[in-house]
């Protein structure tokens, strides 16, 4: 039933990350054909003047912060399925699950934080 559980999360993180990349793709690389979407200052999406307004938008920090954790999710729990399909002992076992959670919970925790923090250091540098 776990394994069930977690594979269910796996494919739906796989989801998210389709719908958001596809976000990401039409705002970053469609600007012609969605110029309004992606583009309040004009010119080019990497523009500084875009990227510090979409950075001061509260829509675009959540989506990063749920790509990142749909995307970390899903690349952990992958590497973890390939490891255990080389059937390692119980305590290896535990240990692959216990490192992989600490480490897609610690890049979480320095995603977040710096999706959380960007509005501010754009503000100090003049954006």
């Amino acid at each position: 039933m776990r394994d069930r559980t977690l594979w269910t999360w796996h494919i739906f993180a796989g989801a998210v990350i389709l719908v958001f990349l596809g976000l990401h793709m039409t705002i970053m690389h469609l600007n012609g054909t969605f110029p309004t979407f992606n583009n309040p200052f004009g010119g080019e999406a990497e523009s500084w003047q875009n990227v510090a307004a979409r950075a001061r938008n509260l829509f675009f920090t959540v989506t990063y912060v749920v790509m990142l954790g749909a995307a970390l999710y899903h690349g952990l729990f992958g590497l973890r399925n390939i490891l255990l399909e080389l059937d390692p002992g119980a305590g290896l076992r535990r240990s692959i699950n216990v490192a992989l959670s600490v480490l897609g919970l610690a890049l979480f925790a320095f995603g977040a934080w710096v999706a959380a923090t960007a509005p501010g250091v754009v503000s100090r540098m003049g954006g």
